[in-house]
């Protein structure tokens, strides 16, 4: 394994008790995933803070602005337990994300090869904290597609003997981004949720960073297992998500429910391969018929960012 260290200097206003903070800065903490946006943005709130972190990337991902955060980097494949180990090893507390396979000929296999890994290089440094980024539904136990993946994920670390805590994300309002283009071109949003009237709930990737961060900085839970839910600070409909790209494209878009039989092809033209999109199919199937919301008395903590910024953000 490759490693290499880079840090700034310490200075920069702290957001912490002055006991937490020095806390805090006597402990490491590990990104997995550090390259993608919910990792930056947690890695970004954490060095805000003063905290020292390691970000965990693969050799081919680019590392010049999680170097500019002021974090170590340290390189790893999450198929590697060996590598992931290395990685992590003497992190306090580490951050868990099961990157997707859309590519993979057995995309639900190769995830949870991945968390096999990544589990067990967990049980070997035995970290005190472990927050793992986990979907919407991940209770449900069978029938959801993809999300069976982050169900098979919460019981795979539920063995590790530390604190865990599983943050639970809606669907990302980034992912409406893939069919922006078409719908500009063609004044039609494709979408999976039926009705395009329904609401659901979304969060914007950096506003769960930022929730993440809270938490592995917060007090401790009650219990070893701390479920908490990942949204936005209103839900939505496939409708809304239209209505604000007209608004600020000056285009006319008209929000339609793609039939079922059209998700897969429209998947594998994206470039998923069949595998995947037979998860995705699965899981807007539950989605539709309401099993996919937050777990009945679960805790849920709520992202800033309406869905006109991130929008606007995407357009752009």
């Amino acid at each position: 394994m490759i490693y290499q260290t880079s840090r700034k200097g310490a200075g920069g206003a702290l957001h912490l008790t002055r006991n937490n903070a020095a806390s805090l800065l006597a402990h490491m903490l590990a990104i997995l995933g550090a390259s993608g946006k919910v990792g930056r943005a947690t890695i970004k709130k954490l060095t805000a803070q003063g905290a020292q972190v390691r970000a965990v990337v693969r050799e081919t991902s680019g590392r010049a602005d999680l170097e500019a955060l002021g974090c170590e980097i340290a390189f790893a494949d999450l198929r590697d337990k060996d590598a992931i180990r290395n990685a992590i090893k003497g992190a306090s507390a580490v951050q868990v994300i099961c990157p997707v396979s859309p590519r993979a000929q057995d995309a639900g296999l190769d995830m949870a090869n991945i968390i096999d890994s990544i589990t067990a290089a967990l049980i070997a440094v035995d970290p005190e904290t472990v927050l793992a980024i986990s979907d919407y539904g991940a209770e449900v136990e069978s029938g959801s597609g993809i999300t069976m993946i982050f169900h098979y994920m919460e019981a795979s670390l539920s063995a590790l003997p530390g604190a865990l805590i599983f943050l639970r994300s809606a669907e990302h309002m980034q992912n409406w981004a893939r069919v922006f283009k078409p719908a500009l071109e063609t004044g039609v949003l494709p979408s999976f949720h039926h009705p395009v009237s329904k609401i659901f709930p979304t969060i914007s990737a950096p506003d769960l960073g930022a929730i993440a961060t809270e938490l592995l900085l917060g007090k401790p839970a009650g219990s070893r297992r701390h479920i908490v839910h990942a949204e936005g600070p209103h839900r939505y409909s496939a409708l809304d998500v239209a209505a604000t790209l007209s608004e600020i494209s000056g285009r006319q878009i008209v929000a339609h429910e793609l039939p079922e039989t059209d998700w897969i092809p429209t998947l594998t033209r994206g470039g998923a391969g069949e595998s995947y999109a037979e998860l995705v199919r699965e899981l807007y199937v539950a989605h539709n018929a309401g099993r996919i919301d937050v777990e009945p008395g679960g805790e849920v903590r709520f992202g800033t960012t309406e869905l006109r910024e991130a929008v606007r953000a995407m357009y752009q």
